[in-house]
């Protein structure tokens, strides 16, 4: 029987894929694994127990990374699993971005009370409204993964001239994007060509504040800018002055935040990016597949932590390593096995940064022993067997 905590509500459609042998609840001692959405682990005190934390949605900045690998605790993550509804908030932005509907609605609200004279006000009053549309713009996507991409090919279906940026494009996304999107080498051509920009990285100390007076400057006066993935990816007095200065028409962000709420030119949306009840199934369903595939066979997919390693099982026994991405590890690893009679029968290991992880399958029951002298070797994390 495994012990999943849940630190928020999790959709039933998701815990449902768990089965059987395992007890969910919001109170477990000594859990196995941690399934969150938004609530804050930094404080939190990491049981031995936890095995692994993951995240009903793609950013993780509510759970201590560093820690959690110092710990040998694999973090996940669900990319992809929200883009679709990322992606309609964004192509809704984009539009209210261009057309002043929000302006439109609140004024409308102010006519109530006038009887049949409203529908004279409202054609005497609607130039004030007037915006352009978004057909035959130039739209510059900032990040081309999950989605970045679905934002990117649905512009082109609307009839808008796409560019984007992403240094770090992966060949499974490059698939998937539109033949019609041009992929540019540097911000700077995203800025120079773009009607409106949106972006769509994850928050790092390389892109906080990539959207900054100095890049304003190198846009087009009367620049839209969409920002639906972080709050500190914006300078927000630089994105004002901007406003005030009418080199930025409008800014639509889904990260409400005091400073920017009821400014001129803004539209603050109370972070409804994943607010479906699609989005919610979806990421519970892939955090759960992701716990279930790790705690029973040791397979590793979407850590933010450590490298994807995972294959089919070949042995008696299952050996997970968790180490320090040092010289000489798998050999010793091998070692310590052999010394205690056990067959190695397949193995994967794969590093990421200053960490790695080892599957081991083994002929043969795996002693006490045996993983005790795993555990001493210098730059062992965490041993388990399955």
């Amino acid at each position: 029987m495994y012990n999943i905590q849940t630190l928020n509500k999790i959709s039933k459609t998701g815990l449902s894929r768990l089965g059987d042998n395992y007890a969910v609840a919001d109170d477990m001692q000594n859990p196995d694994a941690i399934l969150v959405r938004s609530a804050a682990m930094h404080d939190m005190e990491m049981p031995e127990s936890l095995l692994a934390i993951a995240r009903a949605g793609a950013g993780v900045n509510n759970i201590p990374l560093d820690k959690c690998s110092e710990q040998g605790i694999v973090v996940f993550n669900t990319p992809g699993a929200n883009a679709n509804a990322v992606k309609e908030l964004v192509l809704t932005g984009l539009l209210l971005s261009s057309r002043k509907v929000v302006d439109g609605i609140a004024w409308a609200k102010t006519l109530k009370g006038n009887g049949d004279a409203v529908g004279k006000m409202v054609e005497k009053g609607k130039s004030q409204f007037v915006g352009p549309e978004i057909k035959g713009k130039t739209l510059g996507v900032i990040g081309l993964g999950a989605i970045g991409i679905l934002v990117a090919n649905a512009a082109v279906a609307l009839g808008m001239d796409v560019v984007g940026y992403d240094p770090f494009l992966s060949v499974d996304h490059a698939l998937l994007i539109s033949r019609k999107v041009k992929h540019v080498e540097t911000l700077d051509e995203i800025f120079a060509a773009s009607d409106y920009i949106t972006v769509h990285v994850p928050l790092t100390p390389d892109t906080k504040g990539v959207i900054n007076a100095a890049n304003i400057a190198k846009m087009k006066d009367g620049v839209r800018i969409l920002n639906f993935s972080r709050a500190d990816l914006a300078v927000s007095t630089d994105v004002l002055k901007a406003l005030a200065d009418k080199k930025v028409s409008a800014y639509v962000t889904d990260f409400a935040t005091d400073d920017i709420l009821g400014e001129e030119g803004v539209i603050a949306i109370p972070h409804l990016g994943a607010s479906t009840p699609e989005s919610e199934e979806n990421c519970a369903m892939m955090a759960a597949d992701e716990i279930k595939d790790f705690l029973e066979n040791g397979n590793i997919k979407n850590s933010v932590t450590l490298p994807n390693v995972s294959m089919a099982r070949a042995g008696a026994a299952r050996v997970c390593v968790i180490h320090k991405n040092i010289p000489n590890m798998i050999s010793s690893v091998c070692a310590k096995l052999s010394e205690t009679g056990n067959n190695i029968e397949a193995m994967a290991s794969q590093s990421r940064k200053d960490y790695s992880y080892s599957i081991l399958d083994v002929a043969n029951a795996v002693s006490d022993d045996a993983v005790n002298a795993i555990k001493a070797i210098d730059g062992v994390i965490r041993v388990r067997v399955i």
